[in-house]
């Protein structure tokens, strides 16, 4: 199919005249680790429903991919094809997109949560030819869900699946073929190379405003993505990345997978998030940094296991995807006696502003970060005109990172003659350039034309001691437009009233004005699978709160 990117020739000048884009593939930066650190473990996983453990060193990672590539190719895999695996954390998600790279067709990685609603769109939007699937992971039966949807899925030809017992089992009928004896793999890489801004990953957003829509990247933006954090978290061949967010998501892929090899370093994967098992990973395999959302931090932080860990090397928890309580922050740096760093970003970007290393405490726990090299952002009004330093406004970003456009909405992107993309989130910019999100567009409350800082409230109630998550989301009402309703799950055995939480509220000096009208405790947040809270439900929540 025809992925048709944005990229007109004015932004190529001018990322190039800029040095910013070095025309180097991502193979480019694998083939480098293979030269230099052939035989150096590359990917370890964890399968958790097995307790197995696999190693793999760069040469078995290209041994792997080159056949999955001939194999891609023998079933009709051309350049610029969609290739979509719905894989865990598992050694086979980095051959098949190494793969991809191979043969220039775009990798789709699709989250193992998503289900038949998900799965129909996006595998049907992607028009995608192969799909690799697991058998059965965490008790679901992926491969009957795919026998189930085929059907609707008119241009998808093969679907092989890992741990299957047919014919199209992933290892029997990609990797065990002697496909070299039969093809020639030289011509064929030659042939379909793909250049630095060819289209190579396509991924999914998050859809925390409800539907996804394809975000579609070359090498040169995520090229620069890796060597800009690379940079700025000082990581090199000695350090190891523990990688517990999905690797379908853009956290796990570009900064757990790319940086790992980009940084010729080991990456240490769990296919199921619990913290016990993932202190468990990091000793072992002397990890010394990872990134993950604000859930991930706060299960470490708290875990019991937390405070007997025996790795002297773990150094850096990145924290991003999510807002980051400030509490929490604190609290992860004291108790783990690491370095925390906070970053905003998104698909469409990546990451494109981070705290440093050596910030002081009130930049590192208040901010979320400095603007990267090459990066701009504006923060806005609503008539889109520039807003004072320390004054919200809407993030318009540019950046060298930024995606090709979304697949089959060039409509959605806007244009690049200068021109920012709209990010949909709130910040504040202050006198030292460091970026504080306070919310999404679409999250504010506006009471009776008064904007409410919903995230400095969320923020105070995470400071409750009886809160394990906050969220306050926008409920209508006839007079004032809109009140707050306040959404709260609660650590085990507490509990916490709407009068606990207004008294709390005044006992912190929260202006009365900004308190929310309504809470309703819940026994888990909806969540996206990179750990945000999808607030569009909680709206809905909210409506049938008023409703009743």
């Amino acid at each position: 199919m025809s992925v048709d990117p944005i990229l007109p020739q004015s932004r190529i000048d001018d990322m190039q005249r800029h040095g910013w884009w070095q025309n180097k593939t991502l193979l480019e930066y694998f083939e480098a680790a293979l030269r230099e650190r052939p035989e150096a473990i590359a990917v370890v996983d964890l399968r958790t429903a097995t307790g197995v453990k696999n190693s793999l060193s760069f040469a078995a990672l290209n041994d792997k991919a080159t056949r999955i590539a001939l194999a891609l190719v023998h079933y009709g895999i051309g350049k610029q094809d969609v290739v979509s695996f719905q894989l865990p954390n598992w050694w086979e998600f980095v051959v098949v997109n190494i793969a991809c790279l191979k043969i220039g067709a775009v990798s789709n990685p699709l989250m193992p949560i998503f289900r038949q609603r998900e799965l129909s769109y996006m595998v049907d939007f992607a028009e995608s030819k192969v799909m690799i699937i697991p058998s059965v992971f965490r008790g679901f039966d992926h491969e009957a869900m795919l026998a189930e949807l085929r059907p609707q899925l008119p241009k998808l030809q093969h679907v092989f699946v890992v741990g299957g017992t047919g014919d199209n089992n992933f290892e029997q009928a990609l990797i065990d073929p002697p496909w070299e004896d039969q093809m020639d793999a030289d011509r064929i890489f030659a042939e379909r190379a793909p250049a630095a801004n060819d289209v190579i990953e396509l991924m999914y957003t998050s859809g925390t405003t409800g539907t996804p829509k394809g975000v579609m990247h070359a090498s040169n933006a995520l090229g620069f993505s890796i060597r800009t954090f690379i940079e700025r978290i000082h990581m090199t061949d000695d350090d190891v990345m523990y990688m517990g967010s999905p690797l379908a998501h853009q956290t796990g892929f570009l900064y757990g997978l790319w940086i790992s090899i980009a940084a010729k370093t080991k990456l240490v994967l769990q296919d199921q998030w619990q913290a016990e098992t993932a202190w468990r990973l990091i000793d072992e395999e002397q990890a010394t940094c990872t990134m993950g959302a604000t859930p991930f931090l706060a299960d470490l932080t708290h875990s019991p296991v937390a405070a007997r860990h025996n790795s002297k090397r773990f150094r850096l928890f990145i924290c991003g995807g999510a807002p980051v309580p400030r509490n929490l922050a604190q609290e992860a740096a004291e108790r783990l006696q690491i370095d925390l760093m906070t970053v905003w970003g998104m698909t469409e970007c990546g990451v494109i502003t981070s705290t440093l290393l050596d910030d002081p405490p009130e930049k590192t726990f208040q901010t979320d970060g400095i603007i990267y090299p090459g990066c701009a952002l504006r923060l806005v009004d609503e008539h889109d005109n520039d807003v004072p330093l320390g004054t919200e406004g809407r993030v318009l970003q540019q950046s060298p990172s930024s995606f090709l456009g979304y697949l089959k909405r060039p409509e959605a992107y806007g244009r690049y003659d200068g021109d920012y993309f709209d990010t949909g989130d709130l910040a504040k910019l202050d006198h030292d350039g460091y970026i504080r999100i306070t919310g999404r567009s679409k999250d504010i409350i506006i009471r009776g034309g008064e904007n409410i800082p919903i995230v400095e409230i969320e923020n105070v109630l995470y400071e409750h001691p009886a809160t394990i998550d906050v969220a306050v989301v926008a409920m209508p009402d006839e007079r004032l437009g809109e009140l707050g309703c306040c959404f709260i799950t609660l650590q085990p055995g507490r509990r916490l009233s709407f009068e606990d939480m207004k008294e709390f509220l005044s006992e912190r000096k929260v202006a009365k004005s900004y308190w929310p009208e309504h809470l309703e405790i819940i026994a888990e947040m909806p969540r996206t699978a990179s750990g945000k809270i999808q607030k569009f439900q909680l709206r809905e929540m909210a409506k049938t709160v008023r409703d009743n």
